[in-house]
C-alpha cells in the first residue's frame, strides 16, 4: 500500500478520509490482492486486471478505483496502461453487407488520416452499405458502383432523415425523423468521395467514374451552408467575464469531499478559455511553459517584480492544431498569471503522448495521471460560470460553447475602437488562410451604425438651409399676386425664387433680381417683421455641388466657372450681370417656427 500511495501522492491523488492525505486504495487494491491469489503488486499483470474486470465480485462502484490502480501498477513497469473506457473503441459494424463491410474496414485500417475523421466516415458509409442492402443490392461491391449509383445516393442523401440507416437510434429522441442538415448531407457525400476515391487511386476497385463530379454535393445543398459564428451578446460576455475573474470554490459541482480538480487549475482554466480565443483542443493540450513573458522584446520572468503587470507582454504558445502548426500569440496577463499559479502546484504528471504530434509531453492541465477532460468546459466549466454570473446556459443562438468564446473574442478584436487588421487577425487565431478568418471578422451593427453615420450619406446628399415665410403675404392673397413670400437665406442674402430648388445657381448665387443682399435696408425691413415663420428646407445637390462641398476651394471654383453662363430665373447670365458668384458655404441650422 505504501508503494502505491507514493505514486499516487505524486500524481496528485488525494484521500479526503485521511489525515496525510495520502491515497492508498486500501479497499480496491485488497480486493485486487485477494482475488489474484497474490499479495505481490508485481503479479497484477494485464492479464490479471483482464480477470478482475470480468469476475463477479467487482461491480461499477470500483471501475474508477481499478483504473487508478492499474494506471499505477503499470507506471511500477508491471502491466500495461489501461484503455480509458468510451474511448478508443469503434463501433462494431452491424447490417452492412459484405463486400462492402470487409472493402470499409480495410480502408480504416489503411487510411492516414486521423482517428475522428476516420471514425465519422465509417460511421457514414456504414450508413450507405445499409442503404445498399436495401435499395441496391447489386452495388454492395464498390467495384460495381457507376454514375447510376452515385446520382441514386446524391438524390437518397437530399431526401433523408435523422434515424435513417443508422446503426441504434435510442439516443435521438424527438429527432428521430427530422431532415438532416445541408452540412450533414454535405459531410455524407464528402466521405463517400473520399472512401471511393482511395479505393480507385490504390488500385482496389477500377476506375468508372470521377467521384469528386459525380459525388458532388448539389447547388441547392451548397447554398445552405454558410459559417455564421454564434457570437455571444455583449452583457452576457462582460457577466462571464466577471464571474470567471471571482470564481470560488463554492460555485463549482461537487461532492462533500470537494471539486474534483485543483480549484488553481480549473481557474487557470476558465481564464485560459476566457481570453485566449483557442479552440477546446487546443487548450486541453497546452504544454507545461507554455507561458512566456517579455518586455521591450525581452524575456523576463514572470514574477519579476522589476516590471509592473500592464507592462509585460504574455505569450502563449499554442501547439499543432486544427488548421496549422505551432504558433505564438499575445494574450492578456492575466492569463499567465493564472498559468503560473497553477504550474507552481502542478503536481509532477507522466507524459502524454499527443495524438496530433505523436510526441510524448508533458500536458498543462493534467491531473491524477489522466489530461482534464475534452468535455469538461461544456458540460461543467461554462454552466458554473453561468449560473455565477446569472446568465441561462442557451440564447437565441443556442447553448453557450466552447467555441463560442473564439468567435466572440474574434468579433470584438475585429470591431473595437483600434480594430486588428484581417491579417492580424488571421495571424492571432492561427488561421491558415484569411478566407477563413473573414467567417469571423463580422461587423457588428453597433459599428456599422457608427461607420454609416460618419460617412454622412443624408448630409452628402441634400443641403439644409433656412427659409423665412411671410405669412401676412400668405394670409392677405398678396402671394398670388407676385409678391415674395419665400425668402431662402442664403447666408449672405436672402433669395425670394419660389423654384429655388430648380434653380442651378443655387449653391452659388447669381445675385440676379431675385436675391436681396443682408446689408440692404428691404431685408432689414424683412427681418425685422414679427410674423415671420422659420422652417428649414432640404435641398438635393448634383454631383457638381456635392464635390464642391467635399472636395474644397478648386471644385467650387470650378463650380462657379460652369455657372458662369448659366442663365439666372431672371434671364442674364453672372457674366452679363458682370458680379462675382457667391457660394453658400455655411448651412444655416435655424429652429422650425
Amino acid at each position: 500500500m505504501d508503494e502505491v500511495a507514493v505514486v499516487a501522492d505524486r500524481w496528485g491523488y488525494r484521500s479526503q478520509n485521511r489525515e496525510d492525505g495520502r491515497y492508498r486504495l486500501p479497499g480496491v487494491l485488497a480486493q485486487a490482492l485477494l482475488i489474484n491469489r497474490s499479495c505481490r503488486i508485481e503479479d497484477l499483470t494485464t492479464e490479471a486486471f483482464a480477470r478482475l474486470h470480468a469476475h463477479p465480485a467487482t461491480s461499477t462502484r470500483y471501475s474508477a478505483g481499478f483504473f487508478a490502480l492499474q494506471k499505477i501498477v503499470a507506471s511500477l513497469g508491471h502491466c500495461q496502461s489501461p484503455v480509458r473506457p468510451g474511448f478508443n473503441h469503434a463501433p462494431t459494424l452491424a447490417g452492412v453487407p459484405e463486400p462492402w463491410s470487409s472493402y470499409l474496414q480495410r480502408w480504416y485500417d489503411t487510411s492516414t488520416l486521423t482517428m475522428n475523421v476516420r471514425n465519422n466516415i465509417r460511421t457514414n458509409m456504414a450508413k450507405t452499405g445499409r442503404w445498399l442492402a436495401a435499395e441496391h443490392p447489386q452495388a454492395v461491391d464498390p467495384a460495381h458502383w457507376t454514375r447510376t449509383t452515385c446520382a441514386n445516393w446524391v438524390a437518397a442523401v437530399d431526401k433523408m432523415a435523422v434515424g435513417d440507416y443508422v446503426q441504434r437510434a435510442d439516443h435521438l429522441h424527438d429527432r428521430l425523423g427530422d431532415p438532416i442538415a445541408p452540412r450533414t448531407k454535405s459531410h455524407i457525400l464528402m466521405g463517400t468521395r473520399m472512401f471511393l476515391r482511395d479505393l480507385q487511386e490504390w488500385e482496389w476497385i477500377p476506375r468508372r467514374f470521377d467521384p469528386a463530379r459525380a459525388l458532388a454535393v448539389p447547388r441547392t445543398i451548397a447554398a445552405l451552408i454558410a459559417t455564421n459564428p454564434r457570437v455571444i451578446a455583449d452583457e452576457i460576455w462582460a457577466k462571464l467575464l466577471w464571474s470567471g475573474l471571482n470564481l470560488e470554490a463554492k460555485d463549482l459541482p461537487g461532492t462533500s469531499a470537494g471539486s474534483y480538480y485543483p480549484l488553481e487549475l480549473i481557474r487557470a482554466l476558465a481564464l485560459t478559455w476566457l481570453f485566449s480565443g483557442l479552440r477546446s483542443d487546443e487548450i486541453s493540450r497546452l504544454r507545461v511553459g507554455c507561458v512566456r513573458w517579455q518586455h521591450e522584446g525581452q524575456s523576463i520572468h514572470g514574477g519579476s517584480r522589476e516590471v509592473l503587470a500592464e507592462q509585460a507582454v504574455c505569450l502563449l504558445d499554442v501547439p499543432v492544431h486544427k488548421t496549422g502548426t505551432a504558433f505564438t500569440k499575445p494574450v492578456d496577463p492575466i492569463v499567465g498569471q493564472a498559468i503560473d499559479a497553477w504550474q507552481a502546484l502542478r503536481p509532477a504528471q507522466p507524459k502524454r503522448l499527443d495524438a496530433k504530434t505523436n510526441e510524448h509531453v508533458d500536458l498543462l492541465f493534467s491531473i491524477r495521471a489522466h489530461p482534464v477532460a475534452k468535455n469538461y468546459i461544456n458540460r461543467t466549466l461554462i454552466p458554473s460560470l453561468c449560473e455565477k454570473a446569472g446568465v441561462p446556459t442557451a440564447d437565441v443562438r443556442g447553448n453557450i460553447t466552447s467555441h463560442r468564446a473564439r468567435s466572440t473574442i474574434a468579433g470584438q478584436l475585429y470591431n473595437a475602437k483600434e480594430p486588428m487588421t484581417l491579417f492580424e487577425l488571421q495571424a492571432w487565431l492561427g488561421h491558415r488562410s484569411p478566407t477563413s478568418t473573414q467567417h469571423y471578422a463580422k461587423i457588428t451593427p453597433n459599428t456599422l451604425t457608427r461607420a454609416y453615420t460618419e460617412a454622412g450619406y443624408f448630409s452628402r446628399n441634400l443641403r439644409t438651409i433656412e427659409v423665412l415665410v411671410d405669412r401676412d403675404a400668405v394670409t392677405s392673397g398678396a402671394a398670388t399676386g407676385g409678391e415674395p413670400w419665400q425668402h431662402y437665406d442664403l447666408g449672405h442674402g436672402y433669395r425670394t425664387y419660389s423654384f429655388f430648388e430648380q434653380c442651378q445657381h443655387r449653391m452659388a448665387c447669381a445675385r440676379c433680381d431675385f436675391y436681396t443682399p443682408k446689408n440692404s435696408s428691404r431685408a432689414q425691413l424683412l427681418e425685422a417683421k414679427a410674423n415671420l415663420q422659420r422652417m428649414l428646407v432640404s435641398i438635393p445637390l448634383t454631383d457638381d455641388e456635392r464635390a464642391a462641398i467635399d472636395d474644397g476651394q478648386t471644385a467650387i471654383d470650378s463650380l462657379l466657372d460652369r455657372l458662369a453662363e448659366v442663365p439666372t430665373p431672371a434671364g442674364p447670365t453672372p457674366r452679363e450681370l458682370r458680379r462675382p458668384l457667391l457660394p453658400i458655404i455655411d448651412v444655416r441650422q435655424g429652429n422650425q417656427g
